[in-house]
Formats: C-alpha cells, structure tokens, sequence
C-alpha cells in the first residue's frame, strides 16, 4: 500500500517552494486578481504606516514618538513581509524572521510605552514606589493565585525591562542562528527528530515569548486603570492580537500542514501551500488592524495629572486626559 501512494504521489510535493516566476506562471485569472489585491492592501498598509510616521513625528515629544512608531510598525511590518513571502515562496525563512524580530522588539516597546504614558521610568516610580503589583496575569501565572503582591521598587521595574527586552535580543540571535544552519542544511521545520536543530531552538524560544510577555501584562493589568482615558486598553488589544494571529495562527497552519492536513497543490507542497495561506491571511488581517490602530493612534493626549496633583483632587475622582488633536 505504501509503495502505491509513492507512486501517485506527485513528485512536486516532494519539491523546495516553487521561484517566483513559477509562481506567476500558474496563476488563473482569480489567483492574479488575489495577488494584485493582496498587494494592494500591504501597500496600503505601509503608505498609512509612514504617513502616520510623519503625523507622530510631528505631533508627539521624544522618546515618546520613536516608541509609538516602533508600535504602530508592527502590523504594516508584517504585512508587507508576508506579501514578499507570498510572491518568493523560497524567501519566507527570511521574511518570517524578519517579522518575528521586529515585533520581539514591538513587545519590548509596548512595556515603554505603558511607562512613558505614566511620565517615564522617574514619574512611575514616584508613582508606584512601595505599592504591591498583582502578578498573577497570563501567560505565566495567571492560575498562580497564591502569589503574594510584589512592591515595586526600582529593582523590580529593571526586571520587567530586562525580562521583555531579552526577547528582543535573544529572538533576533536565534533567528540569525536559524538562517545560518537552514542555509547549511541543518534546520529543517519538518525535521521533528530528536537530533534536529530545529525541535531545540523553537520550544526554547517559545519559553522566550512567554517569558516576555508577562512582564507587558503585569504592568498593564496593574496600570490600565489611570490609562483608560488614553485608548490604552484598544491599543493594547490590537497588540495582543497582532501577537496571536502572527505566532499562535503561523504556528497552528505550519503544524496542519507538516501533518498533511493541507494539501499539496503543485507546485506547492503541502508545507509550502500552508506558508502561502498563512501570508495570504496575514496580509489581510494587518491590513485591518493597520487601520484600526491608526484611529487610536491618530490623536495627541495631555499628560497624566502627577500623584502631588492628585491630592487635591476629592476622593474618588477619576483621572482624565484630554483630548487635545483628533484625526482629520
């Protein structure tokens, strides 16, 4: 029975991703209208994304715009990388690992911003200082209910950076690493063997992203509050959900596919067919949060009334930031 399927397997299942011009070759009149939409929108994405560059740049004071920029980057970034990998099937090793690590530094961004919305580090820690923070939030501990509150303390905030900013650094590392030895032949996605590089260095970074992203979600769940007035629970949903439909989505397709669950379609392998459904999807779905992140972001907010400020203020009051610049 098995030498039957290898004999009406199609050899083009078995082959690396089709080039770019093989690729153009076999699209029907529907595929080249998929494509050139799919185009359309990264470009879209990426004419809002330096448009709205402009916009924080002039609008915003630094440090603050470089890391709005580098936040609001993540969905056009990844857009237009996809459509690269949906066009040069072969290229997607470096199109994927470029989006990996520009939104490993995205994660390290979203934990400064939260900060700076709050002053910076010195106001946040006037602030803060002595008060305990609930660290019981996803993806670590959320069922950890029996942690004790943490003070935070200067010590502590040089935790939560380095716990978010080693996911930067180390990302990029491992991505190089893996480049290096898929160029070599030595990693190989499909290769679940126990003496494939490969099996070792995805479940370690997988540990990375976690490890990174719980600092990010200690110090929004003990913060949202006082920033509610700012859009800082939108934005940080459209974060969280550009992390799941570019890692959890990426991961779950690459999985069917490597099963065989997805077919092969010649010239497409099963694992190459997968990859271009996954960029196909991204770039529609960063095409939709690029918009919807550019609404939130389209406006200028005052400054947080300072802690001294607060105590004139009666018990009970909210906290409000004004909005003082809308988008046209």
């Amino acid at each position: 029975m098995e030498e039957v399927d290898n004999i009406t397997m199609d050899p083009a299942c078995l082959q690396e991703p089709p080039l770019a011009m093989d690729v153009i070759k076999q699209l029907d009149a529907f595929g080249i209208c998929l494509y050139a939409m799919l185009t359309f929108m990264s470009f879209i994405s990426l004419l809002l994304y330096l448009e709205q560059c402009v916009y924080i740049y002039k609008k915003l004071p630094y440090p603050k715009k470089t890391t709005v920029i580098w936040v609001n980057g993540a969905a056009p970034v990844i857009a237009t990388m996809s459509c690269f990998g949906m066009w040069i099937p072969r290229a997607v090793m470096f199109t994927d690992m470029t989006s990996n690590c520009y939104f490993a530094v995205v994660v390290y961004k979203v934990l400064v911003l939260l900060i700076e919305e709050l002053g910076g580090s010195d106001a946040f820690l006037k602030r803060f200082s002595g008060k305990p923070f609930k660290i019981t939030t996803g993806p670590c501990c959320c069922c950890c209910l029996c942690l004790p509150r943490v003070p935070m303390s200067r010590g502590m905030l040089f935790l939560l950076k380095l716990g978010a900013l080693q996911y930067a650094i180390l990302k990029t590392v491992l991505s190089v690493l893996s480049i290096v030895l898929w160029t070599n032949g030595n990693f190989d996605l499909s290769d679940l063997e126990i003496t494939g590089t490969a099996i070792w260095i995805n479940p370690f970074i997988g540990v990375l992203t976690i490890t990174s992203l719980w600092p990010v979600a200690i110090v929004f769940m003990n913060t949202n509050h006082l920033l509610r007035s700012l859009n800082i629970v939108p934005k940080y949903a459209m974060y969280q959900l550009i992390l799941v439909l570019s890692q959890l989505q990426t991961s779950i397709i690459n999985i069917l596919a490597l099963d065989g669950t997805i077919a092969c379609a010649p010239p497409f392998s099963s694992q190459a067919r997968g990859s271009m459904l996954s960029q196909q999807m991204m770039i529609m779905e960063m095409f939709i949060i690029t918009l919807v992140t550019r609404f939130f972001y389209r406006r200028t907010y005052d400054t947080l009334p300072s802690p001294a400020h607060n105590h004139h203020l009666k018990d009970g009051a909210p906290l409000q930031a004004v909005h003082v610049e809308h988008d046209v």
